[in-house]
């Protein structure tokens, strides 16, 4: 009796040593996961995304379990664990914002703002659909989980635990963050734009060419075609480059391109 109480005793100092680590990595986990790209998204079940969360603290507490005990104060650590994750669920959620920007661009541009726009938790053109969708397929399919879990490992060097991360540090972050996909998303929009304004460019020298030629009448079907001829070409390069700059995030949250 006394060795299965001391057996019990036991037990529960290893698992008192575990919980308290579990719970604040769950924290960073879980902050992080409703904002990832893929595994965060709206149209997923409350549940499904849970499930990921728990999967995802369990790949993760053994690697940073050691670095996590012993911590000053529960509740710091707490607080800290939740902005650290809802930093890099940010970070990777304006990719996806970045190529949402480039679609309403290249819609604008092209007049097809208002074409099949799909009835989303996200209300976008059909070309943001068609973009957004195909982005996190190629995300997913290049082993975003893979990818996401190391990224959740790596972040533990550069915002420790059991502290509140840096405010000026963090909010140049964010800065440098934000330019980025909006670069990005003019990057990725730029051949529409360029072609948009060469082609109303040459429409408005026929039109003086030719004024009682119907311009807008012939114009806008050319236009409309000739946009969906270069989505289809320049799609895959848009989606490359795009994949391109997310698995760099991944890789190294803190590089920010030139």
């Amino acid at each position: 009796m006394t060795d299965l109480l001391a057996q019990m005793l036991q037990a529960a100092d290893i698992t008192q040593s575990w919980l308290w680590p579990a719970v604040l990595v769950f924290l960073r986990v879980g902050a992080c996961m409703a904002l990832m790209p893929a595994f965060g998204e709206q149209v997923v079940p409350q549940r499904v995304r849970l499930i990921l969360a728990l999967a995802f603290t369990a790949v993760v507490l053994p690697a940073v379990a050691d670095g996590m005990r012993d911590l000053p104060s529960i509740l710091l650590a707490a607080g800290g664990e939740v902005l650290a994750g809802l930093a890099l669920g940010l970070g990777l959620r304006l990719f996806v914002l970045a190529l949402q920007t480039a679609a309403a661009i290249v819609a604008q541009t092209t007049s097809l703002s208002e074409l099949f726009a799909g009835a989303t938790p996200d209300p976008q053109p059909a070309i943001g659909n068609l973009l957004t969708m195909a982005g996190l397929a190629l995300a997913v399919q290049s082993g975003l989980h893979v990818r996401a879990a190391s990224l959740l490992v790596m972040s533990y060097d550069i915002l420790p635990a059991g502290r509140l991360p840096d405010a000026a540090d963090l909010a140049q972050w964010g800065l440098q963050r934000v330019v980025g996909a909006t670069v990005l998303a003019l990057s990725l929009a730029a051949p529409f734009v360029i072609g948009s304004v060469i082609y109303n460019v040459a429409l408005g020298v026929i039109n003086r060419a030719m004024p009682q030629m119907p311009v807008s009448l012939v114009g806008a079907p050319v236009l409309t075609l000739g946009a969906l001829i270069l989505m289809a070409l320049a799609a895959p390069l848009i989606l490359a480059l795009w994949l391109q700059g997310f698995n760099a995030f991944l890789a190294n949250p803190t590089f920010v391109s030139p």
